[in-house]
């Protein structure tokens, strides 16, 4: 069997181990795996149109956009737009500037927002438990409430 050894440097690019832990949707993590492969390891930035990113991903470019905006939406990335000017000084929309921001404060981010989640169902618990004890003292029964 043919086999040669991988060159990471050429063809591979290493990808967060993180963007499985903080709720990305399969479409976010396709599209940002596809901006990480496009942008400049030095600025963090690079401008694919959404029509090339659907291409490349078999994607709309409607849908496209809607995974641009969750992953904008969740601290990921930012995006500005562009502009082209041609030759004759006509001045035409150009792709959007993506900038990938560190994943690090996403990911502390939705650890926390579990961490209050998780509290908060305690609270919950710790409450219909103290109310079911005192419905028990009176007399009165109560349905079980599972969180």
């Amino acid at each position: 069997m043919f086999q040669t050894k991988r060159d990471s440097t050429k063809s591979f690019f290493a990808l967060p181990n993180a963007i499985f832990r903080i709720g990305l949707t399969s479409g976010e993590i396709l599209v940002y795996t596809y901006l990480m492969y496009c942008e400049d390891r030095q600025t963090y930035q690079c401008h694919p149109s959404y029509s090339t990113i659907g291409t490349a991903v078999g994607m709309s470019n409607n849908t496209v956009k809607k995974h641009v905006d969750g992953l904008r939406k969740k601290g990921l990335i930012t995006t500005e737009y562009t502009t082209v000017t041609t030759k004759d000084g006509r001045v035409h929309n150009g792709s959007l500037l993506y900038t990938l921001l560190p994943i690090e404060a996403v990911e502390e981010a939705c650890f926390q927002k579990m961490l209050q989640l998780q509290s908060a169902r305690i609270s919950i618990q710790k409450g219909l438990e103290k109310q079911k004890e005192k419905n028990r003292r009176k007399g009165v029964k109560s349905e079980a409430v599972h969180l």
